[in-house]
């Protein structure tokens, strides 16, 4: 058999385990999933990095057995996964405390312009609240201010791939691309900040406490013997630096230059692109590191994004649920009736979508308007969608202003895209063709593609991209709803949050919550 490609996608959700070919077809997958957090407080929500771990392990060991031929043939391996998670390992890899996951909502003391002729020049410039706000999300600051101990035992602080690269081959090391977060980073050189620099004062971690980084499609290590025994996986085989799962998403739907979005309906739904530019498209958010070689990410996120169908089930669909389970199909499959049962502009009924607040968005809270006496269960789930696409619309009209390129198609992935009637709404409200490509399992797919170049089976990534990469449908949009969804975008939800964040600052001053 041809030389195979493994990738570990360690999302919020579950982990999954996949074996692609050379040319992107998906040959094996399996799925382990977990609760997303525990919160031992309101507001924060943390997991057991051996979850992780263990879901891994699991994983890889059913591919062995499930789909012999293929892992037989494994040339090489890459992780990518969740952004923002971090763990605090001694030295040995074994965790001091659980992992503050990306969702956490506790907040740290400032560490940087408290005080002094640096605090005058911040509050003069206006960024004195957006720079609080970025240091109090630093779980770093928090861990330090509130468990010094665990701090000081702290051997290395890492994302959750460089937890699990650490596990497999026995080193410290990580992919530039993954240095996603509240970290002393530098965006701008793709490399740990210096201690004096902004980032190392906002962030104060030493340099000695991280991973060594590697570039993307770099053979960071190789796995280890006692990785090898508890896997299964080939002792010596290579683990290659890939990156976060958005940026490896990103390159898994072909989105290569900036003519391209990739939309991700994920937990965290985003509008990102690839870029050779270095630009903000929200201020003070500097673009990531791109797992392609040169290449920046800007993106504008949108917190607790398509989790909102986990929501919208939760709350409003226990029937769909308990049909689906008998059916033996997922409920979103149901969900999309509600879609169907309801025409665009759900009869009036809007969504701002901030369940949780933004750094552009601090102040913002979650808001449906326009309710009615025929409004119904279906109303309010297509509001949510069309909310959402409304939201990553004008994401990517920022990255298309502050960048200068104003893109001709986008590219749809993660766990909603597979709904079709999802990507039609969200290619009516962009008014753009949306491209699906023939596996959901994106990310997955970005880290094999690096993968493949970092094994030599792939000369570069545009080569990789050509022969892994493949469309398997595209939604145009429809003129009558692009005419009416432009209509609500520009006279009515561009004027949400303005007209609304006055009452949520008050709701906040009352209540307390979300905490200040």
């Amino acid at each position: 058999m041809s030389p195979t490609l493994l990738a570990v996608d360690c999302g919020t959700q579950s982990l999954r385990a996949l074996i692609f070919s050379q040319t992107g077809e998906l040959l094996a997958r399996v799925q382990e999933e977990y609760e997303p957090y525990v919160s031992p407080n309101p507001g924060w929500a943390e997991q057991e990095p051996e979850i992780y771990k263990q879901a891994m392990i699991r994983c890889i060991q059913r591919l062995k057995t499930e789909a012999p031929e293929p892992f037989g043939s494994l040339a090489g391996m890459g992780i990518t996964s969740q952004r923002d998670t971090l763990i605090n390992v001694d030295k040995t890899g074994t965790p001091l405390r659980p992992a503050i996951v990306w969702l956490d909502q506790r907040r740290a003391d400032p560490v940087f312009a408290r005080s002094g002729p640096v605090k005058w020049g911040v509050t003069l410039l206006g960024l004195s609240k957006k720079l609080s706000h970025v240091q109090a999300q630093g779980k770093c600051n928090w861990i330090r201010q509130n468990q010094p101990e665990i701090w000081k035992k702290t051997h290395k602080y890492l994302q959750v791939s460089g937890f699990l690269n650490h596990y497999l081959t026995g080193e410290f090391k990580d992919s530039v691309a993954s240095q996603i977060g509240h970290l002393p980073f530098n965006y701008k050189k793709q490399n740990w900040a210096g201690p004096f620099s902004i980032p190392g004062r906002i962030f104060p971690v030493p340099k000695s406490k991280l991973p060594r980084l590697v570039a993307p499609g770099e053979v960071l290590g190789r796995v280890a013997s006692a990785a090898a025994q508890r896997t299964g996986l080939p002792k010596g085989l290579p683990v290659v630096a890939c990156g976060s799962d958005k940026g490896c998403e990103t390159l898994g739907a072909g989105v290569t230059d900036p003519s391209m979005v990739s939309l991700s309906f994920g937990t965290t739904a985003t509008v990102q692109t690839n870029t050779r530019k270095y630009f903000e498209a929200v201020p003070l958010m500097p673009p990531y590191p791109s797992p392609v070689p040169g290449c920046f990410s800007p993106e504008v996120e949108i917190f607790r994004g398509f989790w909102m169908i986990t929501w919208f089930k939760k709350e409003f669909a226990h029937s769909e649920v308990a049909r689906a389970r008998e059916l033996g199909v997922v409920p979103e499959q149901l969900l999309d009736q509600c879609l169907e049962r309801t025409q665009p502009g759900a009869m009036g009924l809007m969504t701002q979508p901030y369940w949780s607040p933004g750094l552009d968005y601090p102040d913002a809270k979650g808001a449906m308007i326009g309710f009615g006496a025929d409004h119904t269960k279906d109303h309010v789930y297509r509001a949510v969608i069309e909310g959402l696409g409304f939201a990553l619309r004008e994401g990517m009209e920022k990255i298309a202003a502050r960048g200068g390129t104003v893109p001709v198609q986008a590219a749809v992935s993660g766990g909603a895209s597979q709904s079709d009637a999802i990507c039609q709404i969200t290619a009516d409200i962009f008014n753009l063709p949306m491209v699906r490509g023939r596996t959901h399992e994106t990310s997955g797919l970005g880290a094999a593609l690096i993968t493949a170049v970092g094994c030599g089976l792939h000369a570069d990534l545009d080569t990789a991209v050509s022969a892994m990469v493949q469309v398997s449908r595209t939604f145009e949009p429809n003129p009558e709803a692009v005419q009416l969804y432009d209509a609500l975008y520009s006279r009515v939800y561009k004027k949400m949050y303005k007209a609304l964040v006055p009452l949520y600052k008050e709701i906040q001053d009352i209540t307390g919550y979300p905490e200040k």
